[in-house]
């Protein structure tokens, strides 16, 4: 029995989460059935349906009425439960009664993956491992490690659906890239992408910001404004920090992405808009949320979906690409890496992230007089690397040196990813640094 022959039955009152796992489902070759409410999830189970995917809290009837429900007219269809963290002890409670595995908001993708396999039976396989693909990336994005494959392939797959996006990374990791490629590949891409940071904004006039103000609203507001939300209609409004929003201020935002309307500071009159939140912040908001300093039900609301940014450390392969891209923008022209100041771009740890990386090569353009970048040129911290790298192995002997690794990069971007004319360089067979090649992929793949 083929995938397209399985109907998964999606029951959430959120059309934003059924868009978006009913997609992720449908690319892996199921086919998708959808209701909003436990009723209309009964009614729909007159028909063939092979498994549920059941969220907790619903309108009307509960999520754990309806699996009653099911229980006592289909005693042997699979139910996959979905519940809020909170919710967590009632999902387990919810097994015992009959599901047969509970998944966590914000769904993760792969888990739900396998989840529904286990449940269907299915046996896995490499043919049934999803191949996802993504729309190109635009001009100066690097996405070189696997870590940042895997992540554009889960931007490719919720970008279409409305769901708010909560992008978690340290600062200075990229999490406004992330945003918009989230906005470029949405329907909505061709609307307006505002970006605003939390913790840039005073705090007198955040509110203003976001909501806009009627004029005289306060001293000083001689014109109205209309705010962020209303300039995202239509497109995608970016908060960046959105761990730093005061308190008395977040019951507000819940109401304007619960209702999609939002009141100007001096106005009683609520104005619609049309507008895709994406949030973003390098706090853990659970922590947050714990301590009392961060709403939970909104922060239930903005982490519909989840994505990560890894670190740069954490992503090398990334490093050198990114270098020659913003050495060659600050230089305005070709710009080559000495093997040296690759190597000590590859090991140092970029504890700033992206940008720290861009802020180097800043500098190394500013002091670099000829056309190629040596290690004198990058911030001290960095090139004082040079003197302490070692090209043995690391303790692991099947693995590269991080030496062997920057050089064996450093190459391939010289020569412009031509692997014969970068073995030749390197003094080594093509065949030779395929296989090293190959040595890195694995260790990256292993690393995420």
């Amino acid at each position: 029995m083929s995938k397209t022959e399985y109907t998964i039955l999606i029951v959430d009152d959120e059309s934003s989460q059924r868009q978006l796992l009913g997609g992720f489902l449908e690319s892996l070759g199921y086919r998708i059935a959808e209701a909003g409410s436990g009723e209309e999830a009964l009614e729909l189970l007159q028909q063939p349906v092979d498994i549920v995917l059941l969220d907790v809290r619903l309108p009307g009837i509960s999520g754990m009425e309806t699996l009653a429900a099911i229980r006592a007219s289909h005693a042997a269809l699979p139910v996959l439960l979905v519940t809020a963290y909170a919710d967590v002890r009632q999902a387990v409670t919810a097994v015992k009664s009959g599901a047969n595995d509970y998944l966590a908001k914000p769904v993760d993708l792969e888990e739900l993956r396998v989840a529904v396999r286990d449940a269907l039976g299915l046996s896995e396989s490499a043919a049934d491992r999803p191949e996802l693909t993504h729309p190109p990336l635009p001009d100066g994005l690097v996405f070189e490690s696997v870590a940042m494959r895997r992540l554009a392939d889960t931007l490719a797959v919720i970008a279409p659906s409305e769901a708010p996006v909560l992008v978690q990374g340290e600062t200075g990791s990229g999490k406004e890239v992330v945003a918009s490629l989230i906005h470029a590949w949405s329907p909505r891409g061709n609307g307006p992408l505002i970006t605003a940071n939390c913790a840039s904004m005073p705090e007198s006039l955040i509110e203003s910001e976001l909501f806009g103000h009627a004029k005289g609203a306060y001293t000083g507001a001689s014109t109205a404004r209309e705010g962020l939300f209303r300039a995202a209609n239509g497109g995608t409004l970016f908060l960046d920090e959105i761990g730093e929003l005061p308190l008395h201020l977040q019951p507000k935002l819940l109401r304007a992405i619960e209702t999609g309307e939002v009141t100007p500071v001096g106005s009683d009159t609520p104005i619609r808009v049309d507008t895709r939140l994406v949030a973003a912040t390098h706090r853990q908001l659970e922590r947050e949320v714990a301590e009392g300093r961060f709403r939970e039900d909104l922060f239930y609301r903005i982490n519909v979906v989840e994505v990560g940014v890894r670190p740069l450390r954490d992503r090398r392969e990334d490093i050198l690409p990114l270098a020659r891209i913003y050495a060659n923008q600050f230089a305005g022209g070709p710009v080559r890496l000495s093997p040296q100041a690759a190597q000590c771009l590859f090991v140092h740890e970029w504890p700033g992230n992206v940008r720290e990386l861009r802020n180097a090569m800043q500098r190394a353009c500013l002091l670099c007089r000829g056309d190629i970048i040596m290690p004198e040129h990058l911030p001290p911290k960095i090139a004082a690397l040079c003197s302490g790298l070692s090209s043995s192995p690391d303790s692991d002997g099947n693995r590269l040196s991080q030496v062997e690794r920057a050089t064996i990069l450093a190459t391939l971007e010289e020569c412009n990813n031509n692997r014969t004319q970068a073995a030749k360089k390197l003094g080594i067979s093509r065949r030779a640094l395929i296989y090293k090649l190959q040595a890195i992929e694995s260790e990256s793949s292993k690393g995420n």
